[in-house]
């Protein structure tokens, strides 16, 4: 059997191995994995909550450990490895949200009277990305458990060992086979995709969604996809400047870029240009690029040099087009690409239209809200944006853009029970929110005599 090679990107040595999952097995995984969702389907919310927490504080246990590998294997500063595997450990509010969203409902009226239910739909297909290498998984694997489905989760073939870690820490506890892992690239994706599952979560790139919506439509299994984003951050007139370039630098550089909600583009009224660029270029000139694992290290490596080189092509061609360097723009040591911002950029330039997935930041001044809104809007994509401002004037800019999710002189995480949700070309679908755990379900009305 064939082995899936990781090697850490600061460094390029391997440091794991695991075995890829022969392509013609995957169909007898996933029968596996729907004789353990049976019985699974018949136990209560109540229950399956008492195991998921039960199963996922093991990760708590090996936080320091596990946060480590996921460092190693995919780059970002330990601190945030560690945090990732922390955030994943405790699940008791995730799971009592889950609970209540997949709670029967009873309507009544006109003599009839009605129960929703919100029942398993059967098996999820899992797949995830390597820039959050357990928090992506988790956001699938969570859901899907808690509706009564089994899964079976495809990661990344750039971080198979964290996310074989969480999977074997999970099943310490969980029912066997109810949980599975698939190791190895798009073969097996594809594989998965055209098994016997039910539903079919993915999260990763545009084209790639495309191609999984247009092979699931065959037998018309549910999808839910979060694809990608070329994030806007719009800088008003009257905003708060240190604080805006703040955010700029903090969401536009951190994991390396490698964010789905990254800041690509920021839209800055001409007034406020000159201050806003002296403010983040002390924000940006502050960061400190190296190896994960040193403690002082703020900005991690690319994961890997076909990501780098992406990156590297589209600042290229970028200031070929008349673009101007206001730092960084090159690599470092091989590995890295030194926190870059851009001026000058335009619409006519490929890294004002395509996600890059990089630690870029492209800065375009504005003259107003017109020209603001109309250029942040040109795009296919529509995950998420921000807008620093005077609030009223924020929230009136807000309200005209088409991303899913807007944070206003704050980033875009919302209030408890808030989807994560895409506009565009950037989701099919959403994550958490009743209505986002409700999608792992089948929704079964029963009518009787009222």
């Amino acid at each position: 059997m064939s082995r899936l090679e990781s090697r850490n990107p600061a460094t390029g040595l391997p440091i794991g191995d695991v075995p890829v999952t022969p392509v013609d097995a995957i169909a007898g995984i996933v029968r596996d994995a729907r004789a353990a969702q049976a019985p699974w389907a018949r136990t209560t919310p109540e229950e399956r909550a008492r195991i998921i927490i039960e199963a996922a504080s093991g990760l708590a246990d090996r936080a320091d450990e596990l946060g480590t590998l996921l460092t190693k294997e995919m780059g970002k500063p330990l601190r945030e490895g560690i945090g990732e595997v922390q955030a994943c450990s405790d699940v008791r509010e995730t799971v009592a949200e889950i609970s209540d969203a997949i709670r029967p409902v009873r309507r009544e009226g006109n003599n009839v009277r009605s129960t929703i239910h919100y029942d398993p739909l059967g098996v999820c297909a899992a797949i995830t990305p390597w820039n959050f290498p357990m928090m992506m998984p988790h956001w699938h694997v969570i859901p899907a458990l808690m509706a009564g489905n089994a899964v079976v989760l495809k990661p990344s073939e750039e971080t198979p060992l964290i996310a074989q870690a969480y999977v074997d820490t999970l099943n310490e506890r969980l029912p066997k086979d109810l949980l599975n892992v698939v190791h190895g690239d798009e073969a097996q994706g594809r594989a998965l995709v055209a098994a016997d599952v039910d539903l079919i979560t993915f999260t990763g790139s545009r084209e790639a969604g495309k191609h999984i919506l247009a092979a699931a439509s065959a037998g018309l299994k549910r999808v839910i996809l979060e694809l990608g984003g070329k994030d806007p951050l719009i800088v008003l007139e009257g905003a708060d400047i240190p604080a805006a370039a703040a955010f700029a630098a903090r969401n536009a550089f951190r994991n390396a870029g490698q964010v789905c909600v990254s800041t690509e583009r920021i839209y800055v009224n001409e007034r406020v240009m000159e201050p806003f660029l002296d403010a983040m270029l002390r924000e940006t000139q502050a960061l400190l690029i190296g190896d994960g694992l040193s403690e002082a290290t703020q900005i991690g490596p690319m994961i890997n040099h076909g990501q780098r080189d992406h990156v590297m092509r589209q600042i290229s061609d970028a200031t070929e087009a008349g673009a101007g360097v206001l730092c960084g723009g090159q690599v470092k040591d091989d590995h890295w690409i030194a926190p870059t911002i851009l001026t000058g950029v335009t619409h006519a330039m490929d890294i004002a239209r395509e996600e890059t997935f990089g630690p870029v930041a492209c800065i375009l001044p504005v003259a107003n809200d017109d020209e603001t809104i109309r250029l942040a809007n040109d795009t296919p994509f529509g995950l998420g944006a921000v807008v620093f401002g005077e609030e009223a004037h924020a929230h009136r800019v807000a309200r005209s853009l088409t991303a899913g999710m807007i944070g206003v002189n704050r980033g875009l995480g919302g209030a408890p029970n808030t989807p994560w949700v895409g506009a565009g070309e950037s989701g099919y679908g959403f994550h958490h929110s009743t209505e986002g755990h409700r999608q792992f379900c089948q929704v079964r009305v029963i009518s009787e005599p009222g």
